[in-house]
């Protein structure tokens, strides 16, 4: 998963990086504030994209004494400061040269150029969304889209596919606005179009850090893990009754797993040791995100 999720990193990476160099030189050339807001954008999302394999390189950091449990979570902080990034430089940047150019609205010059760039824009960031919404399909499953981006818990799944639609969604109104202006002669449709382009990445940022603020803060595993790990220690003769089970995602491919149980009084210590080993054991087999599982004796009465 992390492999994949790396290709489509580096994907947006690569097309982000020609498209920011192709709109800054169409913005200078034109004095288009969309164009200037477009190529803000494509610099954000390139720097968003080292900041999404940062995180995946410190993710796969060994687990030591102060962080017992890994580093998994490092993965889920750094598409936190993605959101963070979209929404504070490039929503706010766009939206202040959008106000900028209705203050001072001027003719856009050589408007062709902007056409050729946004043109260019499209395919190097259609190139890029097909790779995010390939990978996103892969991961969604039989689930429905919205269920797939709410369950995922490898944000960097969504995460690009998300950038990559509002960038998409940002070259057409780009190119709307410019067009507009061009043909009614009121100039001040390039500023209103760097002000919707900083709408859309504010609205994205904000579903963004909704998404990946509950797995920062510790989200649990989809609901048929959590039943499958209760039926395994349900089948156990040893155990009266499984009071909860409770898992914590300690990364994309790490379940912390503590289960509290009413073990039998009748267990001498050998039997009850054996037990506790085969249901982890169970347990790891039949879900393998589980990596670590803690089973803590409780009478049913006292839970």
């Amino acid at each position: 998963m992390a492999s994949s999720s790396k290709k489509v990193i580096y994907a947006a990476l690569i097309g982000n990086g020609l498209i920011s160099i192709t709109k800054f030189f169409a913005a200078f050339f034109t004095g288009s504030a969309a164009m200037m807001s477009e190529g803000i954008h494509s610099v954000v999302d390139t720097g968003n994209q080292l900041l999404l394999l940062l995180g995946l390189k410190k993710a796969k950091k060994p687990a030591d004494k102060e962080f017992p449990f890994g580093h998994g979570k490092e993965i889920y902080f750094w598409s936190f400061v993605v959101a963070i990034m979209i929404f504070a430089v490039g929503a706010g940047i766009s939206i202040y040269e959008g106000i900028h150019s209705l203050s001072d609205p001027h003719p856009i010059e050589n408007p062709l150029i902007n056409y050729i760039v946004l043109g260019l824009a499209m395919v190097f960031e259609g190139f890029a969304w097909y790779f995010a919404w390939k990978e996103f399909n892969a991961a969604r499953g039989e689930r429905g889209y919205y269920e797939a981006v709410r369950k995922e818990k490898n944000p960097t799944t969504f995460v690009v596919l998300f950038e990559d639609t509002a960038a998409m969604l940002g070259l057409v109104v780009a190119f709307i606005g410019i067009g507009l202006g061009q043909i009614t002669g009121l100039h001040f449709f390039d500023g209103i179009a760097s002000i919707i382009i900083g709408l859309i990445l504010g609205c994205t940022a904000a579903w963004l850090a909704y998404e990946t603020k509950g797995l920062l803060i510790g989200e649990s595993a989809d609901k048929e893990i959590i039943k499958g790990i209760h039926a395994i220690a349900s089948d156990h003769d040893a155990i009266i009754k499984v009071n909860e089970a409770l898992t914590m995602h300690m990364g994309p491919e790490y379940i912390l797993v503590n289960i509290s149980v009413d073990f039998s009084d009748s267990l001498g210590v050998s039997t009850l040791e054996n037990d506790i080993s085969r249901i982890t054991k169970e347990i790891k087999t039949q879900f393998p995100l589980v990596k670590r599982v803690f089973i803590e004796a409780e009478d049913a009465s006292e839970h």
